[in-house]
């Protein structure tokens, strides 16, 4: 084995979720400027905070305890409303008029069955499921003008008025998308995916004057200036794609047994929500930033026996990006990956990288990782912008087949060092771990004055690895029954502790 080492570290009350630093006023008016009559506090009522929640949760407590939605009986087809499966009818309209109708009747389901109906977004309620059966697709228009008016939103990590996502809710309670049938994106080499813009791994076809980067600067400038959200108005012409499904402040939500593909950004994107169930889901995109599940500044997350061969990270904890996330503040906590199937993908679970608000007491287990397209089994990006407390990370009993690098630390990922907020990463514990075949068992990169530490290896057993690895300005990692290419590993020795 060649190395390179370099070292010199049940139900219970829903909680309130606070959204500290934010003027409720100024969000009311631009979502009213903007055309969306929705504002994310407008019907909450409460105060108080995710961070004020439960004491740590086990794995097991977080099942019991994450609430599904509670769903009136009531069935609502789609086709009672003008609804055509044939794949040319614009269906927006009758999917719209249907909701309507569920929700003066106090909810329900609308049920989409029959065929391929074409649509533009979709804005459920509370109390609605919307139910795709298994013989019926949702194939979504990939005219950007289908998704305005502008709504309020949350792009990597960052708040502002664009794209609506194409299946959407705000401030909605019991709410769920649901059914054996697909969701289709349609985003390809020649809609949505040219407006990453040229790119390391580009495969789809860039049209010039019509790529993100220039919007994105502009909103990451905005949001560390501190610039209200009313004026970051983005949409047409600034080429920031939306997410698949979104749900934003949202209480009591299940996304259940369908198939997702080709989707224009992030594929399910709930955001300051809680009690959110994924379960049973097929996650297909190879586009860029297809990341398939991301929760961000979420509390009592359960993502189950879901499939994922995405064009990015399978599953991506997040909290919000450098200011903005700092500003609002609210962490993602007690987070359950259980019983899942990761392929393709630039990380199985991964922590970041937007992680300004932190991240406390996730469980990861009993998943299979393996793919030549995966490129990271458990990997943490964050950097001295983003900063955020990452602790009480519990990893076990996961078999990977062939990945590229089995565990990443990475302090250095985009900004790096350039920043005043250090990350902060402990209690970090990856127990009963199989590895086939890697190219590099670790990735840890920390500072040299804000060295790595809080790592726990336990029974963790490397087959075939091509090389180690980096580990550099690592503090500690305690092993126990540690073996790569059957040897037994002391990595306390290698750095000379």
């Amino acid at each position: 084995m060649s190395s390179t080492i370099s070292s010199s570290k049940s139900s219970i009350t829903s909680k309130p979720i606070s959204r500290r630093g934010f003027n409720k006023s100024l969000l009311a008016m631009a979502l009213m400027v903007a055309g969306c009559d929705r504002s994310p506090l407008a019907s909450s009522g409460q105060s108080g905070s995710l961070a004020a929640d439960q004491d740590q949760l086990s794995a097991d407590q977080i099942k019991a305890l994450t609430q599904l939605p509670t769903i009136p009986a009531g069935d609502f087809a789609v086709t009672d409303f003008g609804a055509k499966g044939d794949g040319v009818t614009d269906c927006t309209a009758s999917i719209a008029a249907a909701i309507e109708a569920c929700a003066n009747q106090g909810g329900g389901r609308v049920v989409v069955a029959g065929g391929t109906f074409k649509t533009g977004p979709i804005h459920l309620r509370s109390n609605i499921e919307l139910h795709v059966d298994s013989d019926a697709e949702l194939s979504f228009v990939t005219d950007p003008k289908a998704y305005l008016p502008m709504v309020f939103t949350r792009w990597e990590g960052m708040e502002l008025l664009n794209y609506s996502p194409l299946i959407y809710a705000m401030d909605a309670t019991n709410v769920a998308v649901t059914g054996g049938g697909v969701l289709n994106g349609n985003a390809d080499n020649d809609t949505w995916w040219p407006w990453k813009g040229p790119h390391k791994e580009q495969h789809w076809n860039t049209v010039a004057g019509e790529a993100q980067q220039p919007a994105r600067n502009k909103l990451f400038e905005q949001a560390e200036q501190g610039v209200a959200v009313d004026q970051r108005r983005f949409g047409e012409g600034s080429y920031l794609r939306p997410p698949m499904v979104q749900f934003y402040q949202c209480r009591q939500v299940l996304v259940e047994d369908i198939t997702i593909k080709d989707s224009p950004f992030w594929l399910v994107h709930p955001v300051l929500s809680e009690d959110v169930t994924v379960r049973g889901v097929t996650f297909i995109s190879h586009g860029p930033n297809s990341d398939g599940c991301d929760p961000e500044s979420c509390n009592r997350v359960v993502i189950e026996n879901c499939k994922f061969d995405t064009g990015d990270d399978c599953i991506a904890i997040k909290s919000g990006r450098n200011n903005d996330g700092r500003r609002i503040n609210v962490p993602s906590r007690n987070i359950l990956v259980q019983d899942c199937l990761m392929l393709a993908g630039h990380g199985g679970v991964v922590i970041g990288s937007e992680i300004s608000g932190g991240i406390n007491n996730l469980h990861v287990r009993r998943c299979e990782m393996s793919s030549p397209d995966l490129e990271r089994a458990i990997r943490i990006k964050t950097n001295a912008a983003r900063g955020g407390l990452i602790e009480n990370l519990n990893y076990s009993d996961i078999n990977i087949g062939t990945v590229k690098d089995v565990i990443v630390v990475n302090y250095y990922y985009e900004e790096g060092p350039d920043g005043d907020w250090m990350p902060q990463v402990r209690n970090v514990r990856i127990s009963n771990i199989n590895v086939k075949n890697a190219q590099r068992v670790f990735v840890l990169r920390g500072f040299p004055d804000n060295q790595l530490s809080g790592l726990s290896l336990h029974s963790v057993n490397v087959a075939n690895a091509d090389s180690l690895g980096v580990v550099e300005n690592v503090q500690s990692i305690n092993l126990h029954n540690v073996m790569v290419n059957n040897q037994s590993l002391d990595l306390k020795a290698l750095l000379g502790s």
